[in-house]
C-alpha cells in the first residue's frame, strides 16, 4: 500500500510540473535565408488571465550558421492596440557549442524573451519578428517563430 501511495503521489507529482503549450509556430524560409525586410507575424488569443506565461523567440539554423547570437526585432501588438517594440540580442552559443537542441546538423533554440514570466490580457495578441543582422539576407536560418506557454508555479 505504501509504495503504490509513493508512486501515485511521485505520479502527480511529476506530471503537475509539466508546461501547458498555449501556442508555438514557426515558418520557414525555403532558402534557409531570412531577408530583414521579411517581417513574420503570429496571431494568437489568450483566455486564461489568471496564469502567468512565458514567451520565447524559437530559431532553428543549420550547423553552418556563422553567428552565436541573433538581433531580432520584436513588435507586440495587445487586445487593447498598446504596440511595444523591443530590440532583443539572443545568445546562441558559446565558445562550448550551441546552446539550443541539436539533431545531426539542425539545432533548435527557445529563447525567452522576458525575464520573468508575465501576465497577459484575454484577448487577442500580435507578435511580428524581423532578423536585424548585418548579414543580409541571413544564411543558415531554416525556421522562426514564437512560443507561448503557461508558467510553472
Amino acid at each position: 500500500m505504501k509504495q503504490l501511495l509513493f508512486f501515485a503521489f511521485t505520479a502527480v507529482t511529476f506530471f503537475a510540473c509539466d508546461t501547458i503549450d498555449v501556442y508555438e509556430q514557426t515558418k520557414p524560409f525555403p532558402s534557409h535565408a531570412w531577408s530583414s525586410k521579411e517581417k513574420l507575424s503570429f496571431n494568437f488569443s489568450i483566455t486564461d488571465t489568471t496564469s502567468l506565461y512565458n514567451i520565447f523567440a524559437v530559431i532553428r539554423h543549420e550547423d553552418a550558421y556563422h553567428f552565436n547570437n541573433i538581433w531580432l526585432n520584436v513588435t507586440t501588438i495587445t487586445p487593447d492596440k498598446k504596440v511595444t517594440d523591443q530590440k532583443v540580442n539572443l545568445t546562441l552559443g558559446n565558445n562550448s557549442g550551441w546552446l539550443g537542441t541539436s539533431m545531426d546538423d539542425i539545432v533548435e533554440h527557445r529563447v525567452l524573451l522576458t525575464k520573468f514570466p508575465v501576465k497577459l490580457k484575454g484577448g487577442q495578441y500580435t507578435f511580428s519578428v524581423q532578423q536585424i543582422m548585418r548579414e543580409d539576407p541571413l544564411q543558415n536560418i531554416m525556421n522562426a517563430g514564437i512560443r507561448v506557454e503557461k508558467a510553472v508555479q
